[in-house]
This record gives structure tokens, C-alpha cells and sequence, in this order.
């Protein structure tokens, strides 16, 4: 009985394994046997090449030589707008639509890079902003510095000494917005304090911080001193 391979594919180091046709040229006498040969080696020399070829993983291979598609470069415009607020360093992590309020928008921040002093889960940034696009004028909405602000002052429940890293965490919701979370950390642990939720007010039309609850907004304070959580 023949042998074949257990892909089905015929093995050209197996015996009695052949192309049908020359098995059949052998009843033809010397002549014509060695005429067979010699006509039909382009076909030979193909059917070697697939034999060859069976059992390869040609799918992993060509998987493997395809190169990762490219990011999306970020828009110069976006990328002029985030380095005008926090310099040249800055990371844009976000841009368009982010408020659900028809207005173009962009977040970015000053990203600590990851090193082995710098091993804390999730985004570390020392400043971060969202810009907004008025009639072409790019303006800051919400600012996280050594405090949270925005433009009637600071948030509520922002800590009331200065905070030099954030862990900063964020999700795009179709129905509420850009929704984002901040952390205060201390040196280089992290401080185990709950992260401050900040979400764009549509009554107020701008960012707000919310209460513990993450459902309630807080009203913002001019000054430090009296930055509390008092309730929208």
C-alpha cells in the first residue's frame, strides 16, 4: 500500500509514491520512456516545488512578515494646541468630540515615562489640560497641575496641598462624555486615596468634579482655603 503524509499531501522521499504518469510510461518501451521525462519536466520541476512545499506553516510566515499598521498621526493642528498649553513634551491622549457638546476638544498631558522607580499601574502625568476650539481660538476647559481647576476656580475635593503626580484614568462615554479620574500620589507609591471623578456639566457647560457617589457635581472655589465639596 502507498504511504502519504498526514496532510494529504504526496511525500517525494516516501517509496511507491509517484506521479501517476510516469508509472505508466515504464509499459512504454525505452524510447518513449525516456521522451516522457524530458516533455513534461516543467510540470515536474512544478509538482516538486508544491510537494516541497506541503506541511510549511505559509500562513504563520505570512503573518509574520506583515508589518503592524501605522497610528494615526496625530493633526498638527491638535499637536501645536497640547504644546502650546504644556510645552514641547507634551502626549496627546485624546481629541474630537470629547464633551458631547458639538465642540472640538483635545486632552494631553506631561506623561511620566516607566522606568523601575516608576512602576505604578495606569497613566503618571505632573500637568495635564483639555483644550477647547471656539471659532478656531484653542482655550483651556480643565486644568490638573499641582491642583484641579477650571475657569471659575478650583475643583471641589481637590487636595489642598499641592500634588506634584496623578494617576490619571479615563473612558469616552457615548452618552455622558469624556469621563476622567485622578489620583493624587505622593513621591513615588501610590497613596491609596480614592480618585477624584471629573465629567463635563451640560447645565454649567463646563468640567466639574463630582462627589463620592460619582454621580452629583461639585461647585468650584475662587480660592484654596475654601475649596469644598458643595453640591451642584
Amino acid at each position: 500500500m502507498e504511504k502519504t503524509s498526514q496532510s494529504g499531501c504526496l511525500c517525494a522521499n516516501e517509496p511507491g509514491v509517484a506521479p501517476s504518469f510516469l508509472v505508466r510510461g515504464g509499459s512504454l518501451g525505452g524510447a518513449q520512456t525516456w521522451r516522457i521525462p524530458l516533455k513534461f519536466s516543467p510540470f515536474i520541476l512544478a509538482l516538486v516545488i508544491v510537494v516541497g512545499g506541503c506541511g510549511t506553516d505559509t500562513p504563520q510566515a505570512a503573518s509574520q512578515g506583515q508589518a503592524k499598521p501605522a497610528e494615526p498621526a496625530i493633526p498638527e493642528e491638535i499637536d501645536l494646541a497640547a504644546k502650546a498649553m504644556l510645552g514641547s513634551g507634551t502626549q496627546v491622549l485624546l481629541y474630537g468630540d470629547l464633551a458631547k457638546n458639538g465642540k472640538q476638544e483635545v486632552l494631553a498631558a506631561n506623561v511620566v515615562p516607566k522606568t523601575p522607580t516608576n512602576n505604578l499601574p495606569g497613566t503618571i502625568v505632573t500637568r495635564a489640560v483639555i483644550a477647547e476650539n471656539d471659532d478656531g481660538k484653542w482655550a483651556e476647559v480643565l486644568r490638573c497641575d499641582e491642583h484641579l481647576k477650571n475657569q471659575k476656580g478650583y475643583l471641589g475635593l481637590t487636595p489642598l496641598t499641592a500634588i506634584t503626580g496623578w494617576r490619571l484614568q479615563y473612558e469616552q462615554s457615548e452618552v455622558k462624555g469624556l469621563e476622567l479620574y485622578f489620583t493624587p500620589l505622593k513621591g513615588a507609591t501610590d497613596s491609596h486615596v480614592l480618585p477624584i471623578g471629573v465629567r463635563y456639566n451640560p447645565a454649567t457647560k463646563r468640567y466639574q468634579s463630582l462627589d463620592r457617589s460619582y454621580e452629583h457635581f461639585l461647585l468650584e472655589s475662587p480660592s484654596m482655603q475654601d475649596a469644598r465639596s458643595i453640591l451642584r
